[in-house]
């Protein structure tokens, strides 16, 4: 969770304390907010939190297309899909 309070600062003071804030931000799991001109400009996150906010957006834009074919009419039956396995299973093993 961002504590607006510590974790909002200023580029000029990330660029005068860069070691510490990465180390801040490594330990503490929590993003710092890089603001410019007191407008917030970037994010600065540890490397587990940013992959699995990756991982997350990546899940997220299956489930949408899922939804959307299924919406669309494009599903396809379980049975349909397991025969489609076997097929393919079988055309491996040869």
């Amino acid at each position: 969770m961002v504590n607006l309070v510590q974790d909002l600062k200023p580029i000029s003071y990330i660029k005068a304390h860069i070691a510490e804030i990465v180390d801040y931000v490594g330990d503490s799991r929590s993003p710092v907010i890089i603001t410019q001109n007191g407008e917030a400009k970037a994010v600065l996150m540890d490397i587990e939190s940013y992959e699995k906010t990756i991982h997350a957006i990546n899940l997220s834009k299956l489930l949408q297309l899922s939804e959307k074919s299924a919406i669309d009419g494009k599903l396809i039956p379980h049975e349909k899909v397991k025969e489609r396995s076997e097929e393919t299973l079988k055309r491996i093993r040869k």
